[in-house]
């Protein structure tokens, strides 16, 4: 073989040679461009700049139920975190002091040991409902991931699957609340005023989402909340009881239910009512009635497995605007500007309720031959 034929062979050699290591370093300079642009992509708006500081990729949502035992409706839950992301969500439970739940009262291991240790026994209509409330924020608050805190029922659904969800409450940078002011029932008790001024006095659901920064706010309040504790009480035998209200003579009565005014009150006192969408994003259907001393009282419709029907739902999620008479004002729901439905879950919904929505696929894909119902 000739000189120059051995030359050119070499070459052919050190050229393929050349090109494996030339592709092979533009390859490893393309992977470190495409890594550089995922971890310097700005977070999705309404997130705070902590997840960034603390290296949390991925915000949660922190799911809060408020429960009296057990919950009911854990098979409707149980789909809507089997179709999510298990980075996105955390779940905290406040049930009766002592109640656990595990293999025996739950059939979701979603909700295995996620109830709170230090859980107080609750009455309705009175400080302990906020004391529950403050407890759930307080557990959530522990893990920094937590970006946006959701209260909720044991009879409450979800509306929409589990990613609608996390996009609409991530989308927002402001907390949902339903707040109005409070000028017929005279609830506002004066020996509050030291604290709470009269005009600063509001009302509004209890079922509230919240961004870091006011969970942060209600957990740790030392002031306003000592205050409700004192002297926002129920009175016996008012609203949902059927038993006489015996009046002290001379004696002004200031029938106060607390969860119905303190989160929207702090707000209002620490000039936040700007931070908030003010509206509730969990739906409910109320009915007037007479009790027994002919006096007006309004009480949630709970929703059988009939007022669950397609049509029904849908007109829930198609409702855009909230009225509140009292103020006259209309208040039309909107996430950073963008026209949204207003709600994302509802109550007072059965088991059988429960049941057709889950079959509709409401909240997602669902398997029937996998239910498992509790006894």
């Amino acid at each position: 073989m000739s000189v120059a034929r051995q030359r050119a062979r070499h070459g052919v050699r050190f050229l393929g040679l050349g090109f494996r290591v030339v592709l092979f370093l533009a390859v490893l300079v393309l992977l470190r461009a495409l890594l550089r642009i995922q971890t310097s992509s700005p977070t999705p708006s309404g997130v705070s700049e902590s997840i960034k500081e603390d290296g949390f990729r991925v915000p949660k949502v922190a799911f809060l139920f408020l429960v009296r035992s057990n919950l009911p409706l854990d098979f409707v839950w149980d789909t809507f975190f089997k179709n999510a992301q298990s980075e996105k969500f955390s779940i905290y439970v406040h049930s009766k002091p002592g109640f656990v739940f595990d293999a025996s009262t739950t059939k979701s291991t979603f909700f295995y040991n996620r109830q709170l240790k230090n859980s107080v026994k609750v009455t309705w209509g009175g400080s302990t409902m906020i004391e529950a409330e403050r407890l759930l924020l307080k557990s959530a608050l522990v893990d920094p991931a937590n970006q946006r805190f959701v209260l909720l029922s044991d009879s409450c659904i979800p509306l929409y699957n589990f990613t609608y969800v996390y996009n609409y409450l991530m989308a927002s940078h402001k907390s949902f609340i339903d707040i109005f002011l409070d000028k017929k029932e005279g609830r506002y008790n004066p020996k509050m005023s030291s604290i709470i001024p009269e005009q600063k006095w509001r009302k509004g659901s209890q079922w509230i989402a919240l961004v870091r920064k006011h969970a942060e706010m209600v957990a740790s309040d030392k002031t306003v909340f000592p205050m409700f504790k004192k002297y926002c009480k129920r009175l016996a035998g008012t609203e949902f009881t059927r038993k006489p209200r015996f009046k002290v003579p001379g004696q002004k009565e200031n029938d106060c239910i607390p969860d119905e005014h303190y989160v929207q009150t702090l707000f209002s006192i620490n000039g936040l009512e700007n931070e908030i969408e003010k509206r509730t994003i969990t739906y409910t259907s109320w009915n007037q009635s007479k009790d027994s001393m002919d006096r007006q009282a309004w009480h949630p419709k709970t929703f059988s497995y009939a007022d669950a029907k397609p049509q029904g739902i849908k007109e829930i999620k198609s409702v855009d605007h909230v009225n509140f008479e009292m103020e006259h004002r209309t208040e039309w729901c909107k996430c950073n500007s963008n026209a949204v439905p207003c709600f994302l879950f509802a109550r007072k919904f059965s088991r059988g309720a429960g049941m057709r929505i889950l079959f509709d696929g409401v909240v997602g894909a669902f398997d029937s031959g996998s239910m498992r119902l509790n006894s």
